[in-house]
């Protein structure tokens, strides 16, 4: 499976390319970032052009994307969700435009399939993710968050054993 996961985002989208073929590899990952200071509906136009040149690239078949959230009673959040909300419409639109399936995930369901823990913090997301995906490094935040959004999608979609035999060499299916 070939899955192209993206933390939405209208300033920072962070994205993250996943295989599992014969082994889970991380193929790349990184960080578009935008101008804070670019009309809205410009940079929404350019993260479009961004997912679609992805998608063209990577050949995904699937796209996973994370669910904007809204803590409860917390107005301030209101108006940086609905950009989220914004560039996440922009992911399904390119998806859909390209016939790739799209799923979604909350973050709290991330970080139950990626570091066991519903309300893990980022840097336990991040050490979590380094471990599971042997990476030498810790990625940027917005590519972490990316990569977990991967990671849990083929979790979720029964790549689970895959994932298993490469943590425990010699495990069975």
């Amino acid at each position: 499976m070939r899955v192209l996961a993206i933390d939405p985002g209208t300033i920072k989208m962070g994205y993250g390319f996943l295989t599992n073929d014969s082994e889970t590899e991380v193929v790349d990952y990184g960080v578009v970032t935008l101008s804070r200071y670019t009309d809205i509906g410009e940079r929404l136009f350019q993260l479009f052009t961004h997912v679609r040149n992805m998608i063209s690239i990577f050949q995904p078949d699937a796209v996973a994307v994370e669910e904007p959230f809204i803590g409860r009673g917390e107005r301030q959040f209101i108006g940086p969700a609905i950009a989220v909300g914004q560039a996440q419409a922009v992911v399904l639109i390119g998806a859909a435009s390209a016939g790739v399936e799209v799923f979604r995930y909350s973050p709290a369901e991330v970080k139950r399939a990626v570091a066991d823990y519903g309300a893990a913090t980022k840097d336990q997301m991040q050490r979590a993710l380094a471990a599971t995906l042997r990476l030498d490094t810790l990625p940027d935040s917005d590519a972490a968050d990316a990569l977990s959004v991967g990671l849990c999608h083929l979790i979720k979609t029964g790549e689970r054993s895959a994932l298993a035999r490469e943590i425990t060499p010699g495990s069975e299916r």
